[in-house]
């Protein structure tokens, strides 16, 4: 019996890193074949449009000479298929050619401009999770109650206002109005030339610097941004963890528990929560993907030199290069959330595996 059971046991290690090995392989060819389609889609995207790459850098009035010079060394007179090779190469290497409107790598000027938006994005995705989740729990703990209809409504303003009327609102009542805030931009002019920058997170570099009247200023400026994609955040993940609460809350374990004399807040946040975390993580991480999008809107409208104004003003000066290389650097972000969120169900999920 013992030499069965030792024969056994490698043929079971064996299946088990097989069905890893495969899952494994299934996810990378996932990833291969969406950046595939990704690198794709921006290439004909650039060749769709209607622009003249070659007018934006020579202008209307460029002779004929320079104009087919140009043309030549930018590979638009090469066969298109060797065009898209040519283009996914660049791509794969994060090359996205140079911007138009700056002069620079696209690759340089995004690496510029995202900590702004990380900052950004950082800061509403920990507010939206610290006060969306706990309203959600609690709309659903009190289904139909007035706590709940108070809660769902507040969420669904935050869910359907528009971000840029929100700022503009935002900007008039509390900066020109009551002063309370400061206004547009991550820093007052007079201290722009007075950060040192490590991090490219002006909290972080202010902090480091002891540099606290400079914190003080960044802080005054981050309110308004951040409390407004903060409140869309946090309206998403709200409606999302009462949805995911209701479901659990109906489920015979609840019962089962309330019958036993469980009280209400360990069934709550002992039975039900930690069955709706991994859902929550799909959630949060979406969220976080969309406002490391650049909530463009909101960065054009506060004037936040982020990744999102980086790209409306490249779309405005028609900078297809910029516009392309922001779409691709926004895909690869989804695109690796997805994967850890994956990654993530895999590991304290057993269901999945």
């Amino acid at each position: 019996m013992a030499d069965a059971s030792n024969l056994a046991r490698p043929s079971l290690t064996g299946r088990r890193w097989y069905r890893r090995s495969v899952a494994t392989a299934r996810i990378l060819l996932t990833v291969a074949i969406t950046m595939l389609g990704l690198i794709t889609l921006t290439f004909f995207i650039g060749r769709v449009l209607p622009f003249d790459p070659v007018v934006a850098i020579l202008g209307d009035d460029s002779s004929r000479e320079a104009y087919d010079r140009v043309y030549r060394q930018l590979g638009l007179d090469r066969p298109l298929y060797e065009q898209f090779f040519t283009y996914m190469r660049d791509v794969l290497s994060f090359d996205f050619g140079r911007s138009l409107s700056s002069g620079r790598p696209v690759i340089d000027d995004i690496t510029r401009v995202f900590p702004a938006t990380v900052e950004l994005a950082l800061l509403s995705i920990f507010f939206g999770v610290a006060i969306g989740v706990p309203l959600g729990v609690a709309a659903a703990a009190r289904q139909g109650s007035w706590i709940d209809q108070l809660i769902r409504v507040f969420a669904l303003i935050g869910f359907s206002a528009p971000n840029f009327w929100l700022g503009l609102v935002g900007l008039a009542v509390f900066f020109a109005g009551l002063g309370w805030v400061g206004g547009p931009g991550r820093l007052s002019t007079f201290y722009q030339f007075d950060i040192e920058i490590r991090t490219g997170l002006i909290l972080i570099d202010s902090a480091l610097m002891q540099r606290w009247d400079i914190f003080q200023d960044a802080v005054s400026r981050l309110v308004l941004p951040v409390g407004i994609l903060a409140y869309g955040a946090m309206a998403f993940i709200a409606r999302m963890t009462r949805s995911f609460m209701l479901e659990q809350l109906s489920q015979e374990y609840i019962i089962a528990a309330r019958a036993k004399g469980v009280s209400r807040t360990a069934v709550i946040w002992v039975h039900a929560f930690p069955n709706i975390a991994v859902q929550l993580v799909t959630v949060i991480a979406l969220a976080f993907g969309f406002l490391l999008e650049g909530a463009v809107l909101t960065e054009t409208v506060f004037a936040w030199p982020g990744l999102g104004r980086y790209m409306t003003t490249a779309l405005l000066r028609g900078d297809m290069n910029a516009v392309l290389g922001c779409v691709i650097v926004i895909g690869l972000i989804f695109i690796t959330l997805n994967l850890l969120c994956d990654l993530f169900y895999r590991s304290f999920d057993p269901r999945t595996r």
